[in-house]
């Protein structure tokens, strides 16, 4: 076995004996997987929020600190894509497909069904759904992001290690990162990665399924979602095959233009005053209980502890599964930006997108309902947009623009996990080849149909947290290496030092 891929290989047979275990007892491997969940939530629910809320106070520190300064690579060092396309590309990576599935069907899910305080169907419940969504989907998320971003890019394109997780370690661990234990984190990584991906691409198909089942009454099971997921796996193989500069460049353009595009339409046709209202008035709750909300466990109440590992220690987990992935691809975009402008855009820009889209979609849903025009909360999550979509003008205009976004949010993600994975499991090759880059695209959407068929979306959900918490390790040990690493040079650049007056 070469050495070179013995990531690959070990990553692979793990995987495959998931996927075999899946098809054979796929009851028996949702029970299994639901209950080592359940005890992970309920055992580390706190521990994710306090090291969540870590690496984002981390971030905010290096927008600040003089260290941010630093450039990822040389001082003098230009960015490899524009910042439009630079933008476009870590969105399309960072929350494509989760985006639009949970655009509406979460802040009515706030509203209508279950609330994070326990009040449904109030004005405050608006206030409160659309507080909570902001919560799990702004700067907490993108700061786990950009922390292993930030590591990956700064020892890469600085310090000229390899483009890998377990190359940011070597601060901490020396010489060990060549050989068993750095091998050990990269494979923990690769996991973490396929099992995060695969998450998406399988909401993916779910909704593209329920959109055709709502707009055309095509059957919604695992069959449909199999030709959608086969017809998808084509699309996106061929995109991996063209290459990052055209590929997913191309693809990540293309859905800032869609996404823009369906923003605009519900913007205009929905209750555009009221949009803007609460987008207002939630930005500024959101600002103003961001440390409670970060820390929130109610430990005496089980509803509202049921409803923060329903909702806050999913998504936790799941930026976390998804970190090795998007960070690795947001990292090798990145070269030539300081470390200041790379968590401002990384951080905040994608951010106040997240809060706009959300106002826009979910404030809709949710005023349709509060008006007693539609019962939003009665359809299920993934057709809850085509809901919305068909009570304001042009229903099949809207709802198709939206069935394509996702297939190209779909085809971005699967084609950029391809990428990345090849990197992970080549040694941190810049071009993996085409074969390893298929091999895991193709095992991508098969585990994403493995998990559909053992338990639809909750086994989907299941897998996501369990490889979540190995990875929070590694991403605390990467943030410890690069605060290290960083301090280091900042002395010997003469940062942040002081210097005397003569007098």
């Amino acid at each position: 076995m070469k050495q070179r891929y013995i990531v690959f290989y070990i990553s692979l047979g793990i995987l495959s004996l998931l996927v075999i275990t899946g098809i054979i007892i796929p009851n028996t491997f949702e029970d299994f997987t639901a209950n080592i969940q359940a005890f992970f939530s309920d055992a580390f629910g706190w521990y994710y929020l306090i090291i969540v809320t870590i690496v984002l106070v981390i971030c905010l520190y290096l927008l600040f600190s003089p260290i941010g300064r630093i450039r990822l690579g040389n001082q003098d060092e230009k960015p490899e894509f524009s910042t439009p396309t630079w933008i476009a590309m870590l969105f399309s990576a960072g929350m494509g497909i989760g985006l639009v599935f949970y655009g509406t069907s979460e802040p009515i899910s706030h509203y209508a069904i279950s609330s994070p305080t326990g009040e449904i169907g109030t004005e405050q419940a608006i206030k409160d759904a659309l507080r909570f969504t902001f919560f799990h989907w702004g700067i907490h998320a993108w700061s786990i992001y950009a922390i292993v971003a930030l590591a990956i890019a700064y020892f890469h394109f600085r310090h000229k290690k390899l483009n890998l997780i377990s190359a940011t370690l070597e601060p901490i661990f020396g010489d060990k990162v060549r050989g068993k234990t750095g091998k050990a984190i990269d494979i923990f990584s690769v996991l973490a990665t396929v099992l995060g991906v695969a998450t998406s691409l399988g909401f993916g198909a779910v909704q593209i399924n329920g959109g055709l089942a709502y707009l055309f009454e095509i059957p919604k099971n695992i069959w449909i979602q199999f030709v959608i997921i086969a017809v998808v796996t084509v699309l996106f193989l061929i995109s991996a095959w063209s290459g990052l500069g055209k590929g997913i460049k191309i693809l990540s353009n293309a859905n800032m233009i869609l996404a823009g595009a369906l923003f605009l339409l519900m913007f205009i046709f929905g209750p555009t005053l009221v949009i803007l209202n609460l987008f207002t008035d939630t930005v500024g709750a959101y600002i103003q209980t961001l440390p409670q909300m970060s820390f929130r466990i109610a430990p005496f109440n089980d509803d509202i502890r049921g409803w923060i590992n329903g909702w806050t220690i999913f998504y936790w987990a799941w930026w976390i599964a998804w970190a090795p992935f998007v960070g690795i691809f947001i990292a090798r975009v990145s070269k030539g930006r300081s470390i200041r402008e790379f968590i401002f855009f990384v951080l905040l820009i994608p951010s106040l997108v997240v809060f706009l889209w959300f106002s826009a979609f979910g404030g809709s849903a949710i005023m349709l309902e509060h008006n007693g025009i539609a019962e939003i909360s009665k359809l299920s999550a993934e057709e809850s947009l085509f809901g919305v979509f068909s009570n304001y003008p042009m229903p099949l205009v809207t709802s198709i623009t939206a069935i394509v976004l996702i297939g190209s949010f779909f085809i971005t993600s699967a084609d950029s996990g391809t990428y990345v994975l090849g990197m992970m499991t080549t040694n941190g090759s810049h071009t993996p080849g085409n074969k390893v880059k298929f091999t895991w695209g193709i095992l991508l959407s098969t585990i994403a149909l493995v998990l559909l068929y053992s338990g639809g979306l909750q086994a989907l959900q299941n897998m996501m947290i369990i490889a979540a918490l190995p990875f929070s390790i590694i991403i605390a040990l990467m943030t410890i290496s690069l605060m290290k690493a960083l301090r280091q040079e900042a002395k010997v650049l003469g940062i942040g030092r002081i210097k005397k007056r003569k007098t």
